[in-house]
């Protein structure tokens, strides 16, 4: 925790001395002239230093001095306007100290116009927010985005810049989309702050103003429900070189199946061959390469909202080789008879999450509805750029596979990530017979005649029309 602060009488902060405020109206005093002692303190950093400027005391500790204790900081931009120079915006515009009086002299005759943004400071209230001219904004980034949006919406519009103030709808616009992109900033360090994986995740909505989905909770691992059990590996491989020189085949040749990577860690399986990794009990360690879903996404990966009303979606941001570990299939592990009563939920809203897990039966499914990772956004192609495997690690229940995604060829950065929820693999494989290969239909009994058919938008050359 910090520790709180004191105003002393000569108006700076005085670290032998200690006042905890109670709220943003200030508090009892809490602790003075403690010497050695210290209180813990309710508010943040940022807050402190937001608190001293309001009560204009400085504070060494604090970075805040006399030379910048009115420089508050700029939380958005919500509004725009141009103004003749005259006498009563003189202060404003000078309020930076950067005109002489002898230029600002000049500027009162030439009457020209001046730039001012309407801002929304940090921790207080919109009641607070103040025009301010362009030359004492610091805030570059800020600015920038302001005026990319403001002019993208101007041309949505058909309107030009050529008023001295813009349209109340247009600025309405413009303060919500400062807030969407807050929301969606906080949101995406969330995303990022609860994974391990090399991976960053970012999040862009351009299309509309929505937030971050809601009731979904972003996780990492799979979580069991009601009647699963996850029951660990009890032995591993004694390999010291997995690749180069495998005991007995691996953990792959223990299982009967062949190693699944190459020394560059791409499958070399047809699909619909199960993938075996080495797990927690091997010998070999986490650089080993049998160890490649596991160490989760190794890409950077945007969630962004697509402009075609197909919803959210994810594409990569950078350039992914053939053949590569994308992202699992990660939800909650509901039995079959949950993801029946689900489905019929999910059916009727025209979307499903369900994914069965019958490699060798159909006994549990994986939902990815309200709790999972970025592949609950991933969209379906009839065309698609990712491939499914089931993959075992550390959990060898034949009944309990990872799903995990692998890229079928190329991928270019920028592009969208696609998987076919109607899945078809090779049915000369006799293991690809085993995996399920219809995603839509999973949890839904009857025929599938009964159901509402969805449209697909994918918008490849040879899509299907419908997703089911």
């Amino acid at each position: 925790m910090r520790k709180a602060f004191v105003q002393s009488s000569s108006h700076h902060c005085d670290p032998a001395s200690l006042l905890n405020y109670s709220d943003f109206g200030g508090g009892e005093k809490m602790a003075e002239n403690l010497k050695g002692c210290s209180v813990p303190c309710k508010l943040s950093w940022d807050q402190l230093q937001t608190r001293c400027r309001q009560e204009k005391v400085s504070c060494k500790l604090l970075g805040v001095s006399k030379n910048n204790i009115n420089d508050y900081e700029v939380e958005y931009l919500c509004d725009y306007k141009k103004t003749k120079i005259s006498r009563t915006c003189m202060p404003q515009v000078n309020a930076g100290r950067t005109h002489t009086l002898g230029s600002l002299a000049k500027l009162l005759r030439s009457k020209k116009e001046v730039e001012f943004y309407l801002v929304k400071w940090k921790d207080y209230p919109e009641s607070a927010n103040t025009w301010e001219p362009r030359r004492n904004l610091k805030c570059f980034k800020l600015l920038r985005q302001f005026r990319q949006d403001m002019e993208a919406e101007l041309r949505r519009r058909r309107k030009r810049l050529g008023g001295k103030r813009l349209d109340p709808g247009v600025a309405s616009y413009l303060a919500q989309r400062a807030k969407q992109r807050q929301r969606l900033q906080r949101w995406e360090a969330e995303l990022n702050a609860t994974s391990s994986h090399k991976g960053r995740i970012f999040v862009r909505n351009d299309a509309d103003l929505d937030g971050p989905p809601r009731d979904f909770t972003y996780g990492n691992n799979y979580r069991a429900g009601d009647g699963v059990s996850l029951t660990e590996v009890a032995a591993g491989c004694e390999c010291s070189d997995c690749l180069g020189a495998p005991v007995g085949g691996c953990c792959a040749g223990a299982a009967l199946h062949r190693f699944a990577y190459n020394e560059r860690g791409q499958v070399r399986l047809r699909a619909g061959l199960p993938i075996y990794e080495c797990n927690s009990r091997c010998r070999c360690g986490p650089d080993c390469p049998n160890r490649v879903v596991q160490r989760g996404i190794q890409y950077d990966l945007c969630i962004f909202k697509t402009p075609d009303g197909r919803g959210w979606g994810v594409r990569t941001m950078e350039h992914i080789r053939k053949n590569c570990f994308v992202m699992e299939y990660v939800g909650e592990i509901i039995t079959t008879e949950e993801a029946e009563r689900r489905g019929h939920i999910y059916d009727r809203q025209g979307a499903t999450y369900l994914f069965d897990l019958d490699y060798v039966e159909d006994v549990y499914t994986v939902d990815a509805a309200h709790y999972g990772n970025i592949s609950h956004f991933v969209n379906h192609s009839c065309n698609p750029n990712l491939q499914v495997y089931n993959v075992f690690i550390d959990n060898l229940d034949e009944r309990l596979p990872r799903i995990a995604f692998f890229s079928t060829r190329p991928i270019r950065a920028g592009e969208e990530l696609t998987f076919d929820y109607k899945m078809q693999i090779d049915p000369v494989d006799a293991e690809s017979t085993k995996m399920d290969s219809n995603f839509s239909l999973a949890g839904l009994t009857g025929s599938p005649k009964k159901r509402i058919r969805v449209e697909c938008k994918c918008g490849v050359e040879s899509c299907r029309k419908y997703l089911f």
